[in-house]
């Protein structure tokens, strides 16, 4: 008898080739629309209902069954009040990264077993190898970074159809089996609302107002900004100083190297060697770390109980001693290179990254992954 995938479909190529691979591969297939968000904002149309009728053409196309799944009041609580929670405190979110842990591959994944799938499929690029969260093929397109949170259960019924393909062959496919969204454009805004820049949408939601733009090195105010939580430490963009943009006088940019988000102040410097722009050490919280056998469905857990269960899978991150350093590759942006570093495994969720070179600063809220070879072993939240 067939094995049931439910495939989540967005209306997008990548997923629709998922789904074209899987009914070709003999499963039974059954396409899903995630519901998450359906909310305009003030001239700025959500999307949903035109990758609702994108992802019904495809299904209908493949003769497969399809179904909307409305996950829209759970999306709001677990994945836009976190980030606009976490914006608030003057982080930097990323919200891809919680939807696939609390939506994507935990709600999506729930309902289909309890539907009756064997297995649930996406249009991520990235493969499992022998029950492990891997790289794909395609490095341009890899998306493990925004996967590492993913629970080991969910993995263990999870099929990456494309993970071994490169874009330019999935448009290919999908262009020769006919499917009319083969060369669709791909979204770049906000993961759930479409084109919309995230400052339009943070400002539907968050109270700010004005303020100052200082020198650091002086406390010299030199300009005004919007809202202290729209700026990331390291941006050069976007800064208007004396009515230039993002310099004075002398044609050299500032960058934004510090935020006071309980004073309403951004803090800008020339120097681009400031130390709030450049690091050796970085601190992680919420660290997730995966296990090395898919069929234990358990979480990772931090602690001694964590450090003792990944020694006794020989994990390696930890070495023989658990206080050792472990070396491994971390990357700290979404197509960023993969950085040679050391690992500290700390209590409550914690751990310690370091780099034997100063490395570009993440700002605090986004994600530092961390892999072994091609393999994914987790990550953490840069603190």
């Amino acid at each position: 008898m067939a094995k049931t995938v439910f495939v989540g479909m967005s209306g997008g190529v990548d997923s629709s080739v998922s789904a074209l691979l899987l009914k070709e591969q003999g499963y039974k297939v059954i396409g899903i629309y995630m519901k998450n968000w359906s909310k305009d904002l003030p001239g700025m149309k959500c999307p949903w209902a035109e990758d609702l009728a994108d992802a019904k053409r495809v299904a209908v196309k493949l003769g497969i069954d399809f179904e909307v799944w409305d996950f829209e009041d759970a999306y709001r609580e677990k994945v836009v009040d976190y980030m606009l929670e976490e914006f608030r405190k003057g982080n930097t979110p990323n919200p891809d990264i919680m939807c696939n842990q609390e939506i994507k591959f935990k709600l999506f994944y729930e309902k289909a077993i309890e539907r009756g799938a064997d297995f649930i499929a996406t249009g991520h690029y990235a493969r499992i190898i022998d029950g492990k969260l891997a790289r794909a093929v395609d490095e341009n397109k890899d998306q493990t970074y925004f996967l590492y949170r993913i629970s080991e259960e969910a993995l263990a019924h999870t099929i990456f159809p494309i993970g071994d393909m490169l874009k330019p062959d999935v448009k290919k496919l999908a262009k020769e089996n006919n499917l009319h969204n083969a060369y669709k454009k791909e979204s770049m805004g906000v993961c759930f609302v479409g084109e919309v820049g995230m400052k339009d949408f943070l400002k539907e939601y968050i109270d700010i107002k004005p303020g100052e733009i200082r020198e650091i090195e002086s406390e010299k105010v030199l300009g005004y900004h919007e809202g202290a939580v729209f700026y990331t430490i390291g941006q050069r963009h976007g800064l208007y100083l004396n009515g230039v943009a993002g310099e004075i006088n002398d044609g050299l940019p500032y960058y934004v190297v510090k935020k006071d988000i309980k004073n309403n102040i951004v803090y800008v410097s020339k120097n681009l060697n400031d130390e709030h722009i450049w690091a050796k050490k970085l601190e992680l919280k919420d660290v997730f770390v995966r296990q090395l056998q898919p069929s234990d469905s358990r979480l990772a857990r931090s602690g001694p109980s964590l450090r003792a269960e990944l020694r006794s899978h020989r994990s390696p991150l930890v070495a023989d001693s658990l206080e050792s350093e472990v070396g491994v590759a971390v990357r700290l942006r979404h197509r960023a290179p993969l950085i040679p570093a050391k690992i500290i495994l700390g209590e409550n969720n914690a751990a310690t990254l370091e780099f034997e070179n100063e490395i570009r600063r993440p700002a605090a809220g986004q994600s530092a992954v961390i892999y072994d070879g091609e393999n994914c072993l987790g990550g953490g939240i840069v603190k």
